[in-house]
């Protein structure tokens, strides 16, 4: 196992790591509209991923580069020594056994790919992981997938601490819920953790209109044509028309369908002049946290929207990190906070 002593960085190994959403908020260093979001004592030295367009993005902005390989695919032993893995599972594929006790299983492939990381702690133990998944983890298998995970990260040989967090609640501008799933190989660590207390509350929250993107209301790119809108009506008496957002709201949930957005599903959209229009990848990026300095371009729009759809809220992830490193550190800087650039200036 890896080094965690001294002024030097701790060690991150990434699964799973897409185009970087977490990789980026454990590093820190960035800055997300009016705040710089500090760097914190961690570097990532080893990340993959399977999706050849995601990693492409992820090695156009990291220093170290994203192996694009299956995960399944990984032999956990030359896995790099490391103190906290990363991990965003698939959680659609898990199935309980009629055995007794009943069992963790798992419906086909994708399921297999929470057992892969389990395999990496039990060989590489490191002092931390992180897990991050969708709210319907908590319910899966009518609620009774979840606590076997838990069991199962606990056979690997951690304590485990859980919460389902709204990135809205945390300086994103988007109302995402995910469940963080926090692994420590120390009771101390386990004792001291503290998931971060919400710090964008009521009128302190980000909004919509903070990152939209002006010049694309003028770009018939980003519209649904008039013949769209009636040819769908004629499929359907009551059209959805989207989830058509309030802009001084965090925006809804945005996942990687944005790339076939459709007003009769509820993936959210814009009404622009009396017309609907899809986001951006850039504006995408933006209600995901990305900094506008994040590259994106070197991949086709709808592989860009699968991409940030799928990824991890940057600046979430900095608020767990940065609860993390002030709880369980020993040897820490002063309590790290995010800056706000024009009380700055």
């Amino acid at each position: 196992m890896a080094q965690t002593f001294g002024n030097s960085k701790l060690k991150v190994a990434s699964l799973f790591c897409g185009c970087g959403g977490m990789d980026l908020g454990i590093q820190g260093g960035f800055n997300f509209l009016d705040k710089h979001y500090a760097e914190l004592p961690f570097e990532v030295v080893y990340a993959v991923d399977n999706d050849v367009y995601a990693t492409k993005i992820y090695n156009d902005n990291f220093a170290h580069k994203c192996e694009t390989k299956d995960v399944r695919d990984i032999v956990p032993s030359e896995v790099p020594d490391h103190d906290i893995l990363l991990g965003g599972f698939p959680c659609q594929s898990f199935s309980i056994s009629a055995q007794n006790p009943p069992r963790l299983g798992y419906k086909d492939d994708r399921g297999k790919l929470f057992f892969e990381m389990v395999k990496v702690l039990k060989e590489k133990q490191p002092r931390f992981f992180i897990g991050e998944n969708v709210k319907g983890l908590l319910s899966a298998n009518k609620g009774k997938a979840f606590p076997m995970i838990v069991k199962e990260f606990e056979k690997a040989g951690y304590h485990i601490h859980y919460k389902l967090l709204n990135a809205s609640e945390f300086g994103v501008p988007q109302k995402r819920e995910r469940v963080f799933i926090v692994g420590f190989r120390d009771f101390d660590d386990y004792f001291n953790f503290k998931f971060p207390q919400p710090n964008t509350l009521n009128g302190s929250k980000i909004v919509l209109k903070q990152v939209i993107d002006k010049k694309a209301d003028k770009d018939e790119k980003w519209f649904f044509s008039q013949r769209a809108v009636e040819g769908m009506l004629r499929v359907r008496e009551k059209m959805n028309k989207g989830r058509v957002q309030d802009l001084n709201q965090p925006c809804n949930t945005i996942s990687s369908h944005l790339a076939k957005v459709s007003l009769n599903g509820t993936d959210p959209v814009l009404m622009v002049d009396d017309r609907y229009r899809r986001f951006t990848p850039r504006e995408a990026a933006s209600i995901q946290s990305f900094p506008t300095t994040f590259k994106l371009e070197s991949v086709s729009d709808n592989r860009q929207y699968r991409a940030i759809g799928n990824a991890v809220p940057p600046v979430l992830m900095w608020n767990v990190i940065n609860a993390l490193t002030n709880s369980c550190l020993k040897e820490k800087p002063n309590v790290i906070e995010s800056i706000n650039l024009k009380q700055e200036k």
